[in-house]
């Protein structure tokens, strides 16, 4: 899923180059880490393992996310093709940082299925030393456009308002 994306609609981010201890360092404290919880699937560590119903929840979790994460992409790298400038339609007149959202839920529904400690402080340890700053650091670029102010205010950092969700808010221009 992640090739077809990456040729679909590629993400020119992921196209700098890098040296060979920057790609160690985001291997070892990134990347590796990240997949301890499919691993200990894989490997059966998990015990008591999970039931059938916490299997389909959590599947379902994981395929809204890869849902959220590719129309994310997808939408960002298809307008910015036409137009530079703030996003403010499609999934992100509701969530600032959809594509971050959508890796969460991908990689939650993993450590929701393994229910291990350690899956758990690796998200943490991501999302807060990773995501966190990524997603900071994008709301202030962001902030420098003139609609900014009214997109920050309609919309949600990681998840819809209240107003967003029950249809009581106005969608930002």
């Amino acid at each position: 899923m992640w090739l077809l994306k990456h040729f679909a609609f590629n993400d020119p981010k992921w196209n700098a180059m890098t040296t060979v201890m920057g790609s160690l360092n985001s291997f070892l404290l990134v990347l590796g880490p990240y997949w301890l919880a499919p691993f200990m699937l894989m490997s059966r560590t998990v015990t008591p393992p999970p039931s059938d119903v916490w299997c389909l929840a959590c599947a379902l979790v994981y395929v809204l996310g890869v849902v959220i994460m590719c129309v994310a992409d997808a939408h960002k790298h298809f307008v910015l093709k036409v137009r530079r400038g703030l996003i403010t339609d499609g999934i992100f007149s509701y969530i600032r940082h959809p594509n971050y959202l959508g890796e969460m839920m991908i990689y939650g529904s993993f450590a929701a299925l393994v229910g291990h400690w350690s899956s758990y402080a690796v998200l943490v340890w991501v999302w807060g030393q990773v995501f966190t700053p990524n997603m900071l650091a994008k709301e202030h670029s962001m902030s420098r456009y003139p609609e900014w102010a009214a997109y920050h205010e309609q919309s949600g950092m990681l998840l819809p308002p209240l107003p967003a969700l029950l249809g009581t808010s106005g969608k930002a221009k």
